[in-house]
């Protein structure tokens, strides 16, 4: 059978025919990623080997050979999608250990017609959707702790006694106090009855008027920096509205998340200490677990596993994680 071998990029990937006794037929095709594109590697195919029976294979770079490997999977072909690390380790046998996208899609091949692989497959669409989103809320995150490091930095400049009114910067309370006043000499300002009942109210009447006195008074005598406050508290309006707004993402990212974990018959939130949105990105990430051979398959694709060195009767007692595996 022959080995269709696709170098994957971003604007265009690049193919090559290989036969079952590893000779490359023809030249490569360079095609864009479009439909045309993916309709001239057909007739590429067709007129270099006719009708005859091929199956492809191709690395997993990135997102960008979901297009293709949607593509040919539609039209019923066999698509074998391998580690780049796979294809690196063959290259390395080749004197010049020459990299162009030629060269790439023959080796892609050729590890294919080798038979030494594991390969990656297009997940499920409701465990691809959950993955999604998933990343998309770590991204959110990940922007949300950004913000909170810039307000925590303003703070410091402009009011450092604050924090230590509250057990943490981010409790209601506290945030209510800042999105209403800002500065600490809006706060020292402020009617001591309507200080207390943004206290009252955000603390659900846990705080009484003995907090309201004390944060007033940390405002009048607080060390922070006197000039440029207007600029502060813009600065610091916005950042909470950013703040406020990726919450409200975050919320409606966790039920989309948990809409389509409670699709699959799934138990990982029942093990104490894993919440339901780890659970679903946990799910999302492994998909079918049956796709693992072993624990230890499971364990290398996490990255987890941990590194061998050894040369003759030398064995490494210090060895690290290889951290090969997903990312995610």
């Amino acid at each position: 059978m022959y080995i269709v071998g696709i170098d994957i990029g971003k604007n265009h990937h690049e193919a090559s025919i290989v036969s079952p006794e590893g000779k490359q037929i023809g030249h490569s095709l360079r095609f864009a990623t479009t439909h045309k594109g993916a309709d001239s590697l057909m007739s590429f195919i067709f007129n270099n080997i006719g009708n005859s029976s091929c199956i492809f294979g191709m690395e997993a770079t990135g997102h960008y050979w979901y297009p293709i490997y949607s593509f040919l999977k539609a039209r019923g072909y066999t698509i074998y999608v391998i580690n780049p690390i796979q294809s690196d380790s063959l290259r390395k046998m080749y004197i010049r250990q020459t990299k162009n996208d030629s060269i790439d899609s023959f080796l892609i091949a050729e590890v294919i017609r080798f038979g030494q692989f594991t390969t990656t497959s297009m997940a499920d669409e409701n465990i691809l959707a959950m993955r999604q989103l998933c990343r998309y809320r770590d991204s959110v995150i990940s922007s949300r702790t950004e913000i909170k490091l810039r307000i925590s930095t303003i703070m410091e400049q402009i009011f450092p006694e604050y924090e230590k009114q509250f057990s943490s910067l981010w409790l209601s309370t506290s945030m209510g106090i800042l999105e209403k006043y800002l500065t600490p000499e809006n706060i020292e300002n402020a009617p001591i009855d309507e200080l207390f009942e943004i206290i009252k109210d955000k603390s659900h009447n846990k705080l009484t008027m003995k907090k309201a006195i004390s944060i007033r008074e940390a405002a009048a005598d607080t060390f922070g920096i006197k000039i440029a406050q207007d600029a502060f508290s813009f600065q610091l309006k916005q950042l909470i509205d950013r703040m406020n707004f990726l919450d409200k993402q975050i919320e409606a990212l966790d039920c989309q998340i948990l809409e389509y974990y409670e699709k699959f018959d799934c138990y990982l939130h029942t093990i104490p200490g894993i919440g339901m949105i780890a659970a679903a990105t946990i799910l999302a990430e492994i998909g079918d677990i049956n796709r693992f051979k072993s624990s230890s398959a499971l364990v290398a694709f996490a990255g987890i596993d941990p590194t061998v060195r050894q040369s003759g009767e030398f064995s490494s007692t210090h060895n690290h994680m290889s951290k090969r595996g997903s990312p995610y």
